[in-house]
This record gives C-alpha cells, sequence and structure tokens, in this order.
C-alpha cells in the first residue's frame, strides 16, 4: 500500500526522518533517490546527450548523483549549475561527479549539446515563486531539449496544491516521483504538465492517514445463488429531462446493479431493459440505493422531489440539480449514507451553502465540505478527488480528457450508485465507481459520446474480475 500512497511536503519530511532514525542516512537517501532516477532517465535517453539542471537544495543532490550514475554507464551528460549546493549531502554528491560542468554562462554560451533535460532546480519543498533568473534559465533549456524530465516534482510547481508558481512554465514527458506521490501529481493545473508518472521507491514506509491513488477494484461475479434484489435494487429518480436519468441508469446496469428502476410521477417510456416506476417508489423496502438530481431540473416539482428522496433515508448519491438545490437544512442529519458528485461550479455551490471557504487546494476544500455535511464527497473533474467525513482521502490517476463532454457526470453518478445499491461502504463505493468510469473513458473508441461511454462500463467491469 506505501506505493499508492500520496503524501504532503510535511508527510515526506516525517517519512524521510523515521527512515533515518531507523538507521539511513541522508547521503544514503539521496543515492537511492539519484541512482533509481537515473536508472529511468538512462532508458528514456537511449544514448543521447542528458542536461541536467541543479539548484541549491537536496533536489539538486538528487541530480549531482543522477549525473554521476549516468557518466559511470558510458551517457554523454552534462551539469549545469544554477546555484552551488548549500546543504552537506548536496556538497557531497557535487564532489562525487567526474563530469562536464556549466555554470549561468550557459546562457550567454549557448545551450549544451543535450537532448534530454532533467530538471532538479526544485523540488516539493518550494512554495514561491521561482526566481525571474531560474525561471528564464529553465525556460531556456527547456525549449532547447525536445525531451524533458522532472526529477521529483517540475520546478515551480506546489507541491500541496498542484498550483503553478510562476507563468510559463514548461511541459515534460516524464515525472519521477522520489520517495512517495505528492498530491500534486493528481492536481490540476501541475498535473497536465507532467506526462507519464513514475515512482522511485527510496524505502518509505506506510503512513496512516495519508491519501491514495485510486488503485483497479477486485470485484467478483455475483454468488451462485444471487438474485436482482440481491444484487442491488437502484432507483433512479427523473426529472424535466429524463434523457440524463436513463444515461445513468444505463451506466448503472453495467456497474453490477440487479435492477434499475427509473422513478417518476409521470409515466416514460423506455427502453425495454429499463423499468418505470411511480414516484412513491422512493419509499420501497428493497431498494440498496437512490440516484437523484441527473436531469432533475430546477424549478417546479424539482425541490419537492428532492425532499421526498431525502425524506426516504436510503443510501443515496445526489449529482447535478440536487447539488445546486442542497443546502444544510434540507440535507439534515439523516444516517444512511450519502455521497455528492460535484463538478467545480456545483461544489462553489454547496461550499456556499454550508458556508464554507471557496479557498485552498481541491484536496482541502473536499476534506472540509465532507466533514461539514457529513456526505462522501466526489469533486469530479479532470482531477477527481473524493474525500470522507472521517478524512479518508483518495484521488484519481489523470483519465482521458474525451471526457470533456456533455452527460459523462451522469454516468459517472449511476456508476457510482450501482455501487452502493450493491451494498458497498460509500467510500469505497465512490472509489470504484470513479475507477470504473476512467477505465471505461480509456476503453471506449473516440470520440465518444456519454452512452457510448455508458455503453463501455461493463467492459471496464470485466477487467476489475
Amino acid at each position: 500500500m506505501e506505493h499508492s500512497q500520496i503524501l504532503t511536503v510535511a508527510q515526506m519530511r516525517m517519512a524521510e526522518d523515521a527512515l533515518i532514525a531507523a538507521g539511513a542516512t541522508v547521503e544514503s537517501l539521496m543515492d537511492r533517490a539519484g541512482k533509481g532516477a537515473a536508472d529511468w532517465v538512462w532508458r528514456i535517453a537511449a544514448g543521447r546527450a542528458v542536461t541536467v539542471l541543479v539548484g541549491p537544495g537536496n533536489n539538486g543532490g538528487d541530480g549531482w548523483v543522477l549525473a554521476e550514475a549516468l557518466r559511470a554507464r558510458g551517457c554523454p551528460v552534462a551539469v549545469v549549475i544554477a546555484h552551488e549546493p548549500r546543504t552537506p549531502a548536496a556538497i557531497a554528491a557535487r564532489a562525487a561527479y567526474q563530469g562536464a560542468v556549466l555554470g549561468r554562462e550557459v546562457d550567454a554560451a549557448g545551450d549544451p549539446a543535450g537532448a534530454v533535460l532533467v530538471d532538479c532546480l526544485f523540488g516539493s519543498g518550494l512554495a514561491r515563486p521561482l526566481a525571474a533568473d531560474d525561471a528564464a534559465l529553465l525556460t531556456r533549456l527547456a525549449a532547447s531539449h525536445p525531451t524533458r524530465i522532472a526529477v521529483d516534482l517540475p520546478s515551480g510547481v506546489d507541491a500541496d496544491s498542484g498550483a503553478m508558481l510562476n507563468p510559463g512554465l514548461p511541459d515534460y514527458a516524464l515525472t519521477l516521483a522520489l520517495g512517495a506521490w505528492k498530491a500534486a501529481h493528481y492536481l490540476m493545473p501541475a498535473a497536465a504538465r507532467m506526462g507519464a508518472l513514475r515512482l522511485v521507491d527510496i524505502g518509505c514506509a506506510d503512513m496512516a492517514g495519508a491519501a491514495r491513488v485510486l488503485e483497479r477494484p477486485a470485484l467478483a461475479p455475483p454468488p451462485a445463488d444471487a438474485h436482482k434484489y440481491r444484487r442491488g435494487l437502484l432507483g433512479m429518480v427523473a426529472g424535466a429531462m429524463p434523457g440524463a436519468a436513463i444515461l445513468a441508469a444505463r451506466a448503472a446496469q453495467g456497474a453490477g446493479a440487479g435492477y434499475v428502476k427509473v422513478i417518476s410521477d409521470v409515466a416514460m417510456r423506455l427502453p425495454p431493459e429499463l423499468v418505470w416506476a411511480g414516484a412513491d417508489t422512493v419509499h420501497e423496502a428493497r431498494l440498496g440505493a437512490l440516484l437523484v438530481g441527473p436531469g432533475l431540473g430546477r424549478h417546479g416539482r424539482a425541490l419537492a422531489t428532492l425532499r421526498e428522496v431525502l425524506g426516504a433515508e436510503k443510501p443515496l448519491v445526489l449529482d447535478a440539480d440536487a447539488l445546486m438545490l442542497l443546502d444544510h437544512d434540507l440535507l439534515g442529519a439523516g444516517a444512511h449514507p450519502r455521497i455528492a458528485t460535484p463538478h467545480e461550479g456545483e461544489l462553489a455551490a454547496l461550499e456556499q451553502a454550508f458556508g464554507l471557504s471557496p479557498h485552498g487546494s481541491k484536496v482541502e476544500r473536499a476534506t472540509a465540505l465532507a466533514g461539514t455535511s457529513g456526505m462522501v464527497l466526489v469533486a469530479k473533474g479532470p482531477d477527481t478527488v473524493i474525500a470522507a467525513p472521517d478524512g479518508r482521502v483518495a484521488m484519481a490517476p489523470r483519465a482521458p480528457s474525451w471526457l470533456s463532454v456533455a452527460g459523462t457526470g451522469d454516468v459517472l453518478a449511476g456508476t457510482i450508485a450501482a455501487r452502493l445499491a450493491a451494498g458497498v461502504e460509500p467510500f469505497t463505493a465512490a472509489a470504484e465507481g470513479v475507477w470504473l468510469h476512467g477505465e471505461a473513458a480509456r476503453l471506449a473508441p473516440v470520440p465518444f459520446t456519454a452512452m457510448g461511454l455508458a455503453e463501455t462500463i461493463p467492459a471496464a467491469y470485466r477487467a476489475c474480475l
């Protein structure tokens, strides 16, 4: 599990301190990190020249170790010194390097003849913008190197929030996380610029309370004596725009629900595999969960419908219009599980409704809203964060940008609701639904519609069996 943990800057320091307390030294950890990163750079460079840009701290020290490891293997390598090392471990690593060294005069003399740039200027501890001369040097080198690799994090990125601390920073083909993942590896806008992600293990132990990267869930076929109710009866509450409810219902069927009823006070013509049921069905004893919000509308009977659904006291997924109508008094203090799936605009509306600040990282905002509301929060988008009221946090790997099409949020809500109806614990149901949604996007022929995505959910489910 330690390979899936996401650590804050403070937690990473604690993890390194624990390693040192157990007998490691700063120098030995730097050696593991630098040589582990060098293994990846060696493969990517494939004989091409490498330029390593180093800064004053231990991230720069990792760069000196990396450069010497490449030189010893016969890779043509040069180090560009933005700053002389200032920490004892980095100073020792600089002394051990036996290859070519270039100073800031590279700005005037022209860039080194390297095909691969390795950014070891600043690592995860940086919380301020790069100085103008450092930013200029980095962007100049990046422009002349077609392949760029960041060690730990790209320089100029806030590790805990994913914020870009300078405008116009380069993007990278590969980012090598050292020791553990950081939130910025999964949060926008920084995550979009990092390319492929790989982890360099330095021996960090599993840390209690750490956020996690979503991993492929282990699902199972229905037991031999299963029937449709035991697999999960889901009530999909329709509203003014029934197409959204149908999308969610189709996704729920593919995500393992045994029976999906589309609930409305108006009779509807539905595809033959879906069943229409009247509004009083929200109180049916056999319901495993309800989903309300997709296509609900915000006027007319929408608010009354939401009140009725909340009053049914069933495990519940709230999405879309339901989130724009929701407030603290309406939500109440029901004992049954509730999962909310807001996009950015809906997240801001919920924060206002619950008296919370819209400031902070996406993780901080989702965690605060989950704690205040008592709901599991799926703060969806290109960087989806799942937060539980008890403090658990998970982040989704980057999903294909083809998801940026109308209706895919309805598909996500239906997928999560199916897992909840099957009796899965709410945080786990949310995690399984988000993973299935992202995997379906990877498997679906592109460009896809929301219905095409929904129809690919079964293939994502099969990948977990």
